[in-house]
C-alpha cells in the first residue's frame, strides 16, 4: 500500500516512518508537516493510506478529511484519546492510534486496513443483482461520546427534529445530533421507509392506516402524497 504520513511534529513522523519500515507491504511516498501541503500533493497523486494527526495548526485533521470528496483510507494518529468517537462517523477512517503507538498495535491497524481494502474490492466486483442488504442487524449510535448499539428491527420510527433524529425503538427513544439522510442509507430498503420528509417508519410495525397517516405503536404519523403510492405497494393488501 502507498502512504504518506501528515504530522506537525518532526518527531511524530519519523516514528510514523519507522514502524512503516518493519512492514513489506507498506510504501511511505510522502511526510507532510501540516495538512496544506498534502492536499496540493493529493490533487495531482493517488494514495492507498494516510497517516493523520488530529491537532495540527490552522488545519485540523478532520478539517482535513471533510476536504477530500473520495478519500482513501486513514489511521488516525494522535495523542489524545477523547476523539474517537467522533473519528469513527468517517467511513474512511479504518483505525484509531494514540501515541505512544507499540508496533503489534501498529500491526494490527495496518491489517484492518487491508481488510478494508479487499472489502472494498470485492463490493466493487458485485453486480446490483449480486449485492445483498448487509448482514448485520444492528447499528451504533453516538450518545453522550458513548456508542451504543441498536437492534435495527427494533426501531418502529426516526423523527427529524432539526439537527437532531429521534430515534424510537420497542425498548426506549434516543436523541442523536444527525440527519434523517444519514440514517436512512444505513436502514435496509426492506423494512424502513421514508413517509414524509421529517418520518422514518417500519413498515413491519404498521397497525394502522387512514386516510393519509398511518399508525405505530401511539404515534400517528403523516404520509405525504408523493409517498403514498410507495408505502402501499409494500403492504400485504388483500
Amino acid at each position: 500500500m502507498n502512504c504518506i504520513i501528515i504530522d506537525d511534529e518532526t518527531t511524530a513522523r519519523v516514528i510514523i516512518n519507522q514502524l512503516c519500515s518493519q512492514i513489506d507491504d507498506l510504501t511511505i511516498l510522502e511526510e507532510f508537516p501540516n495538512a496544506i501541503q498534502a492536499i496540493k500533493y493529493l490533487n495531482q497523486h493517488e494514495v492507498d493510506l494516510i497517516f493523520l494527526d488530529i491537532h495540527m495548526p490552522d488545519f485540523t485533521g478532520f478539517d482535513f478529511i471533510q476536504t477530500l470528496k473520495n478519500p482513501p483510507k486513514i489511521i488516525l494518529t494522535t495523542s489524545d484519546a477523547n476523539f474517537a468517537i467522533e473519528a469513527f462517523e468517517y467511513d474512511c477512517i479504518v483505525d484509531y492510534l494514540v501515541k505512544p503507538i507499540p508496533f503489534p498495535r501498529f500491526e494490527k491497524a495496518i491489517q484492518k486496513a487491508r481488510n478494508f481494502a479487499a472489502t472494498n474490492a470485492a463490493a466493487a466486483t458485485q453486480t446490483p443483482t449480486d449485492q445483498e442488504p448487509a448482514s448485520d442487524n444492528h447499528l451504533y449510535i453516538n450518545i453522550d461520546r458513548r456508542l451504543i448499539k441498536l437492534d435495527i428491527p427494533s426501531i418502529y420510527l426516526i423523527e427529524a427534529k432539526g439537527d437532531y433524529i429521534n430515534v424510537k425503538t420497542e425498548d426506549k427513544n434516543y436523541t442523536v445530533h444527525s440527519t434523517l439522510k444519514k440514517i436512512e442509507d444505513k436502514l435496509p430498503k426492506d423494512l424502513f421507509l421514508k413517509v414524509h420528509r421529517s418520518y422514518i417508519i417500519n413498515v413491519k410495525k404498521i397497525i394502522d392506516i387512514e386516510d393519509n397517516s398511518v399508525l405505530i405503536k401511539k404515534d400517528v404519523i403523516p404520509v405525504s402524497r408523493s409517498n403514498r403510492p410507495e408505502l402501499m405497494k409494500r403492504l400485504n393488501l388483500l
